[in-house]
């Protein structure tokens, strides 16, 4: 008998949940959590110029910088000298990502065609597919490179490879019978920016805006002509647990950040923002503007202001 009430009272309970009822593109509301302390940007800035970092590696052949590095990014930006190369390697849980930004770099990854990439290439590879990548011509190769913090490459050792000199050493040589990962129709090797957006339309944003999903990953491109500037009462939105950021693929961008305040990037630039933070990105008037968003996955939760009607 009390199975038989509790039963009933949950059923009563599930009955009393109200689902709203919305047309499309119309808000819901919610009592969302954001921290009384926002969270601090730490060793990361808001924005990280493209041009002060050249200026910091004048002269010097190959280099890296850091640009984000949190519990769950690290990105940074890589020079590598003409003839360069990597070794084969892999990650085994996560994919790799790329925005190629100068000279040219031959990808050789396995089960596909090798091909060159140059400026605006965005280019990724899945999870334990393995891949090795050369700097031809007579230029550096420039490329700003996404994993997530904390895992590192592993490499093949399936055909008596020794342990790369570089691998450090904690390596040891193991045993798998996880299989490589596969590309798709919306995450493939790479994408032509300037080739396959740029050129085919001034300032339409393309249909396969996706460059990347999965359940832990996102890369989407947003692209548009100029708009004035918001007014600062348009804070944007924010999203719980989850920083996210940009790349600056054309034009430049203004950005509203809850205390780090209004700026304008340009192209090349990256700009970050920790999770709880109002921020808002517009595209800056005056020419066509594109940003490549970095994110947890498509489906990312945002939550906006309760006057903004679910809009920015």
């Amino acid at each position: 008998m009390r199975i038989l009430a509790k039963m009933a009272l949950g059923c009563a309970l599930a009955a009393g949940i109200g689902l709203p009822t919305l047309a499309l593109g119309d808000a819901w509301y919610a009592w969302s959590p954001k921290p009384d302390k926002l969270p601090s940007y730490g060793q990361n800035r808001p924005v990280t110029h493209l041009k002060a970092v050249l200026a910091k590696h004048k002269g010097q052949a190959r280099w890296s910088e850091q640009v984000i590095l949190d519990k769950r990014y690290d990105a940074k930006w890589i020079q590598a000298a003409p003839g360069d190369k990597t070794p084969v390697q892999y990650y085994g849980d996560d994919r790799v990502f790329w925005v190629v930004w100068s000279g040219q770099i031959r990808f050789t990854i396995q089960g596909q065609q090798p091909f060159v990439a140059s400026k605006g290439f965005l280019v990724q590879v899945p999870q334990r597919v393995r891949y090795a990548m050369e700097t031809i011509g007579s230029e550096p190769s420039l490329r700003f490179e996404v994993t997530h913090a904390g895992i590192r490459p592993s490499y093949p050792a399936d055909e008596g490879q020794p342990k790369p000199p570089q691998a450090g050493s904690d390596y040891i040589k193991i045993s798998t019978p996880t299989q490589p990962d596969k590309y798709d129709s919306l995450n493939r090797p790479y994408r032509d920016f300037f080739k396959e957006v740029v050129a085919a339309d001034p300032v339409k944003n393309p249909d396969d805006h996706l460059v990347m999903a999965d359940e832990a990953n996102m890369a989407n491109i947003i692209r548009g002509p100029g708009v004035p500037t918001p007014p600062t009462s348009n804070k944007g939105h924010f999203h719980i647990g989850h920083e996210e950021f940009w790349f600056i693929l054309e034009g430049k961008c203004d950005y509203l950040i809850e205390q780090a305040g209004f700026f304008t990037a340009d192209t090349g630039d990256v700009v970050f923002v920790p999770p709880g933070r109002y921020h808002r990105a517009s595209w800056a008037n005056g020419q066509t503007d594109t940003r490549l968003s970095f994110n947890v996955n498509p489906l990312l939760f945002h939550n906006f202001a309760v006057d903004a009607g679910g809009k920015q």
